[in-house]
C-alpha cells in the first residue's frame, strides 16, 4: 500500500482581500490589533507584547502604535486598501492607533468605537462598616 502524499508548505492559501475590519483592543496593559476580512477571518494580528514590549512599556501610545503598523505591513501585503476600525477599550493606545492606521494609506470607510458600556452592571459592593 503506497503512502499517503505530504503537503509541503503552507497549509494556508494566499489570500487577496482588497476590503477589511481592523479591530482594536486597547486595555490598560495592552493593546492588541487584529486585521479581518469582512466574513470575520483574521489576516494578520499583532500586539504590544508580541513587538518586544514587556512590563508597563507594553501599555504606552508608542507600543500601540508599532503593534498597529505591523498589523497593518502584513495586511497591506495581503491586498487591502480600505478597512473600517473597530476601537473597544479605555487605554492609552487608542489615539495612537488610529493615527498609525491614517499614515499607513488605507482608505478608512468608518471609525467606531464598540466599548462595551454596562446598562446598570454589576451590584455596588456593600459599605464598610467602622
Amino acid at each position: 500500500m503506497p503512502k499517503p502524499v505530504r503537503r509541503i508548505g503552507s497549509r494556508r492559501a494566499r489570500r487577496e482581500i482588497t476590503k477589511g475590519v481592523i479591530h482594536i483592543r486597547a486595555s490598560l496593559n495592552n493593546t492588541i490589533v487584529t486585521v479581518t476580512d469582512t466574513r470575520g477571518q483574521v489576516v494578520s494580528w499583532s500586539s504590544a507584547g508580541t513587538c518586544g514590549f514587556k512590563g508597563t512599556k507594553k501599555s504606552t501610545p508608542f507600543a500601540a502604535q508599532t503593534a498597529t503598523e505591523n498589523a497593518i505591513r502584513a495586511s497591506i501585503e495581503h491586498g487591502m486598501k480600505q478597512a473600517e476600525v473597530m476601537i473597544s477599550g479605555p487605554g492609552p493606545g487608542r489615539d495612537t492607533a488610529l493615527r498609525a492606521i491614517r499614515r499607513s494609506g488605507i482608505i478608512l470607510n468608518f471609525v467606531r468605537d464598540v466599548t462595551p458600556i454596562p446598562h446598570n452592571g454589576c451590584r455596588p459592593p456593600k459599605k464598610k462598616r467602622v
